[in-house]
């Protein structure tokens, strides 16, 4: 059995996905989502890391309400508890401006996710676009 068919089949098995495409030669994992899914990013990098990788930098494209907690963006995600704290990303940091005046909206988020050493902590999003 080969590296990217253990990843495959551990992602697949995975409530909620709908396609799965690994290419270990470019390090790479894409994993399309059903609508209504409840998984989140932290569920897939600890599940990668059960496997015996280690979870890089992650894309997403989160639907949920963006709102402020203590003076700080975050996004409420859609049809979960789950909330991800927003910051710019360093790259694109003019995308995060438009949170502010989005705020109480429901809005569709893209950006990175990068893990810490420990997968229990809560991981912010890095915006790259708000739609």
């Amino acid at each position: 059995m080969t590296c990217a068919h253990v990843v495959y089949v551990a992602l697949k098995k995975v409530p909620g996905v709908e396609s799965v495409d690994v290419s270990l030669n470019k390090g790479l994992a894409t994993v399309k989502l059903k609508p209504g899914n409840t998984v989140s990013v932290p569920q897939f990098w600890q599940l990668l890391h059960q496997q015996g990788y280690t979870p890089k930098a992650t894309v997403v494209s989160v639907r949920g309400d963006l709102a402020e907690a203590q003076g700080h963006a975050q996004l409420n995600v859609t049809g979960t508890r789950d909330t991800l704290p927003l910051v710019p990303d360093p790259k694109n940091p003019g995308a995060f401006s438009s949170v502010s005046r989005k705020l109480g909206q429901s809005v569709v988020v893209q950006g990175v996710m990068t893990p810490g050493k420990d997968l229990r902590v809560a991981t912010p999003l890095q915006v790259q676009e708000v739609k």
